[in-house]
């Protein structure tokens, strides 16, 4: 992309801070940093779906290395070394086997596209809106997974103040909620890119498959056993060992104790891979919220998604 061209666009969008240190812009109701807008217009406007494409769609933090991990595992994406099976997870990052597309398209890579096997699974953190037509309309399906938003608040903040250049000073955790509940923040607002998929899925539930984070640690087989049936790779009723292996290899502990992910970065951006696990856990929001917090964010949520049959 052109600088010029870069700036002349991003003059043009609303602007805000977010946390001091990164100016996003708006564009059709949603926050974006301006390296993100030309790859996801390119994107938009120039992406071809493949009939067997997967995308993994999510806002950021409510579950997208778990969900890409499983994937991984579930379409069975390990290689034969001289006769024996590798398994891809210990040899790189989820995140660097499963690209976010908007990225192909910043950082240039749209020949790897045309290289990659099907099927071609990718991810996005775009809401539906932003998706081009051609996935829309073709016959790819969409994974979709959300999280209940004061998790995703808190996931948020470790993991943003985890990758701040060195010597900044961690930022407050008010002034990173006030930033959220107002939408601002990479991606958002949060509330109605959930809401958008999830209509969405209700339309058509044959094409996306809408995955609730607690669900999953909640009934891990019976979700598991869901996704797989989704992207057309069921188990079997007697197949409670390749599922219980599926869960083993894609697990927070395991993932976390790999020497790529404890030592690695990531191929493109360089983020740490230990940035991505941390603690997993449901229910973490209540070691930081305050009273006054969780009733107003309860409160958004409760008023954004009421009529809509969605509970996070």
């Amino acid at each position: 992309m052109a600088c010029q061209e870069e700036g002349l666009l991003l003059d043009e969008y609303p602007k805000e801070k977010f946390w001091e240190i990164l100016d996003l812009y708006q564009l059709d109701g949603y926050w974006y940093s301006g390296d993100v807008i030309p790859g996801m217009l390119a994107f938009k406007s120039e992406f071809e779906a493949l009939s067997d494409d997967v995308i993994l769609a999510s806002s950021m933090k409510t579950g997208t290395t778990w969900l890409k991990a499983l994937c991984i595992c579930i379409m069975g994406n390990q290689r034969k070394n001289d006769g024996d099976e590798v398994d891809q997870l210990e040899v790189k990052n989820p995140h660097d086997h499963i690209k976010c597309l908007e990225y192909f398209y910043y950082f240039n890579l749209l020949s790897k596209l045309k290289d990659m096997q099907s099927p071609r699974v990718f991810n996005t953190h775009l809401p539906y809106s932003a998706l081009p037509e051609s996935i829309k309309n073709s016959e790819c399906k969409i994974v979709y997974i959300a999280r209940n938003p004061k998790d995703t608040f808190v996931s948020l903040w470790h993991f943003f103040n985890q990758i701040l250049p060195p010597n900044t000073e961690p930022y407050r955790l008010e002034k990173a909620y006030d930033s959220f509940i107002k939408g601002i923040h990479l991606f958002g607002p949060f509330h109605d890119h959930v809401l958008e998929y999830w209509q969405e899925s209700l339309k058509n539930p044959n094409k996306l498959l809408f995955l609730k984070y607690e669900d999953l640690k909640r009934d891990p087989k019976g979700e598991v056993r869901k996704l797989a049936s989704f992207l057309c790779r069921p188990f079997g009723d007697e197949d409670n060992d390749e599922v219980d292996k599926v869960l083993w290899r894609s697990s927070f502990e395991r993932l976390k104790n790999l020497e790529v992910n404890k030592n690695g970065k990531l191929s493109d951006s360089g983020v740490p891979n230990s940035s991505f696990f941390r603690l997993g856990n449901v229910g973490d929001w209540q070691n930081c919220f305050t009273d006054e917090m969780k009733q107003g964010l309860d409160e958004i949520t409760c008023k954004k998604f009421e009529g809509s049959g969605l509970d996070l």
